[in-house]
Parts: C-alpha cells; sequence; structure tokens
C-alpha cells in the first residue's frame, strides 16, 4: 500500500482516519492538500481545521465524519453502508 493520501483513497472501502492530536491533524491536512484534495465544497483543507476522524474519498476529498460515522469508528463495525469500514491510525500510516 502507497503510503500517500491518494493511497487511502484507492482504498476498497469507507477509509477514516484518526487523527491522535493537533499535530498529527496538520499534518494529515497539510498533506491531502500537496496532494491535491479539497473538501466536497472546493475548500483547500489547511483552510479548514480537523476533526479527530476525517474521511478520505475516492474522489479526491477528504470531509468531517458525522456522530454516526464516528459511533462506526468507535464500536469496532465492520461495514459503514455497503461499504467495508477501513481505520488507519495516520500517526502509524506515515511513520
Amino acid at each position: 500500500m502507497s503510503k500517500t493520501m491518494r493511497g487511502l483513497s484507492e482504498q476498497d472501502g469507507r477509509v477514516y482516519v484518526y487523527l491522535a492530536n493537533s499535530v498529527i491533524g496538520e499534518k494529515f491536512l497539510q498533506k491531502a492538500e500537496q496532494e491535491g484534495f479539497t473538501f466536497a465544497d472546493g475548500v483547500k483543507p489547511t483552510e479548514r481545521c480537523y476533526a479527530e476522524i476525517m474521511a478520505v474519498n475516492r474522489d479526491i476529498t477528504i470531509n468531517f465524519v458525522g456522530m454516526n460515522g464516528r459511533i462506526a469508528f468507535g464500536s469496532g463495525a465492520k461495514t459503514v453502508g455497503n461499504e467495508e469500514l477501513i481505520r488507519i491510525d495516520f500517526e502509524k500510516y506515515i511513520s
């Protein structure tokens, strides 16, 4: 697996990324922006704050994860909707 944001977007499932602290959160946003990711409304990642759990999408966008996604992430659920839930600890992923 490629250690890029695009590598995450190419996973076969719904990718939720855990960001443990502000340093890791800022790295995530910077890396996403460097690789051409935006939020769905076109806003650059570094123009917004990070959240503890973010989603990386196949269409080269990122988004915040809502309440249901957070529950799925924390509960050990295997799927979100019809897709496999893939949990990534970003700090481990980039090291």
